[in-house]
């Protein structure tokens, strides 16, 4: 019989603390939700004592996932511990996750400690963590790097005060399959109180081997895998949940090992982290990128139409890419539209499925087919997570190769007053970002900006990303419109009312930027 591992979840803290991927807390509610959709056992919510927004983030997904275990991360230190617990308290399953290095390198130089107060302090925060929590799980950062005689004797320790998980972390991606498997199985045969508890992996892909890294402790008795949606995490990455549990299914045979995760949430899941945080997915990216199930080759393209197994080694169902079925246009009705939004994996209130539709009406009107990439686009760009402080009223833009570009910007603010400048730019799109600054007040750093097409043709509809920091505060924004300078100047906006909407949170004591490091 299949041996059963535990998926735990990071995406909304390792995977957020890579670089431009911060999300705000109706995001990180949006993807608990997601996440608990998708049947993850375990999602790690956030920092808590990181900053107040971190807090208060945490918090949130605490008080709405019920069917799976939410935990914080916490150093060894009784404050971190507490805001843990503070954020964690009303989960329906909640964990304290504490962790402390234990190589040579980051004892000596990082916390400047001997390998016995390293021990001492593990032992005291999972002895103060079990104070609050019955499930705490305590990670050995730089595992791969330690001495593994000392590990065990820090997992012992800690499993004696109350430890239910140990985890076992390849914090910088050094290690390979081989010696990383062997690493497990032997903290497994010479920590004596092992059997009390579950054994945990977590990855980094720093030689691109985090996914081999977990398979292969997986294989010699890890009993969870942390990893995150497309890989996200600090510097290269995580371990990628969607390749993780896709090679459990696709070689059940080699592995015997399941997991309790709704493979066809998977691509929904995947869109959606792409979506808020704005790091798009890489189209080769195996499972979930573009390209994972595109055949152009003659050859390919013969043998899937024979059968779709010769070059297919799963399917696009099984992870949730839909196959269409009917081809939506201007005549299709509202049934139909709602049936391909559930097809594609979203669930939508009322008001957003009318918004939604009317959207996918003017569309329809441009384009003679609207694709399922489009209507994707089309719910991402009508379901805003933060609200509008300033909405595009209209813009106009002047542009050639013998006059300076203009452009003219209206806005409409939430208090019901309208604002509108011109201003001029080198080209149309820095015109009207320059309008828009004048308009709100401020200058934010435009330090990203993309523009891709939704589909192919000439109707496609064009998909603007942007990146702006302000403050020592980063935020993204997104927009499309068949248009790319309209689009470019929604995606802008998107970026200023998060900006504005963070900001009167901080003004208002529930700031978000980080105040601590992290780490593990």
């Amino acid at each position: 019989m299949a041996r059963t591992i535990q998926i735990f979840d990071t995406t909304l803290r390792d995977g957020e603390q890579a670089p431009g991927c911060s999300m705000n807390l109706q995001e990180k509610v949006e993807v608990a939700r997601q996440l608990e959709k998708l049947g993850v056992d375990v999602m790690e919510a956030g920092f808590p004592a990181a900053s107040p927004g971190d807090l208060a983030a945490v918090k949130a997904v605490a008080g709405v996932v019920k069917n799976s275990v939410v935990a914080g991360l916490c150093r060894a230190l009784d404050k971190d511990i507490d805001a843990g617990w503070e954020a964690l308290a009303k989960a329906a399953a909640p964990r304290i996750h504490t962790f402390i290095a234990t190589s040579p390198i980051h004892m000596e130089y990082k916390l400047k400690m001997s390998p016995d107060q390293v021990l001492e302090r593990a032992v005291a925060a999972v002895r103060y963590a079990k104070r609050y929590c019955s499930d705490v799980e305590f990670s050995a950062e730089d595992a791969s790097r330690s001495d593994p005689d000392f590990l065990c004797k820090v997992f012992a320790a800690v499993i004696d005060a109350g430890a239910t998980v140990v985890n076992i972390p390849d914090t910088v991606g050094y290690a390979i399959p081989e010696e990383f498997g062997r690493l497990v199985q032997y903290v497994k045969e010479h920590t004596p109180n092992i059997d009390r508890v579950k054994v945990s992996v977590h990855c980094h892909n720093d030689l691109g081997l985090a996914v081999a890294n977990s398979l292969a402790a997986l294989v010699h008795g890890a009993d969870q895998v942390e990893c995150t949606i497309n890989g996200l995490g600090e510097r290269a990455g995580n371990a990628s949940l969607e390749e993780i549990v896709m090679a459990l299914r696709t070689r059940k045979d080699l592995f015997d090992l399941t997991c309790r995760v709704d493979t066809t949430q998977i691509y929904a899941t995947s869109r959606l982290v792409s979506q808020v945080t704005g790091v798009r997915v890489q189209p080769n990216k195996a499972i979930v990128g573009e390209n994972a199930f595109a055949h152009e080759a003659g050859i390919h393209q013969h043998g899937v139409l024979a059968n779709r197994a010769t070059y297919e080694i799963m399917t696009p169902e099984s992870i949730g890419i839909p196959r269409n079925r009917m081809v939506l246009g201007k005549h299709s009705g509202r049934h139909a539209f709602e049936e391909r939004i559930k097809d594609l994996g979203f669930t939508l209130e009322p008001q957003a499925i009318e918004e939604a539709f009317q959207q996918f009406k003017i569309l329809a009107d441009k384009k003679k087919v609207v694709s399922d990439r489009d209507i994707e686009a089309l719910i991402a760009g009508t379901t805003a997570t933060v609200p509008e402080t300033y909405r595009l009223d209209r813009w106009v833009v002047n542009s050639g190769s013998t006059m300076s570009a203009t452009s003219t910007i209206r806005l409409a603010h939430k208090d019901g007053t309208i604002h509108e400048y011109a201003a001029v730019g080198d080209g149309p799109i820095d015109a009207a970002f320059k309008a828009i600054d004048h308009i709100i007040g401020k200058e934010p750093d435009l330090e990203a900006f993309e523009l891709g097409a939704v589909t192919g043709g000439e109707d496609a509809q064009g998909e603007a990303t942007v990146k702006i920091a302000y403050e020592g505060r980063r935020w993204n924004g997104r927009g499309i419109s068949t248009d790319i300078i309209e689009a470019a100047i929604k995606a802008y906006i998107a970026a200023i009312n998060a900006m504005e909407w963070e900001l009167a949170a901080v003004a208002n004591g529930n700031g978000t930027k980080r105040e601590v490091s992290q780490g593990v």
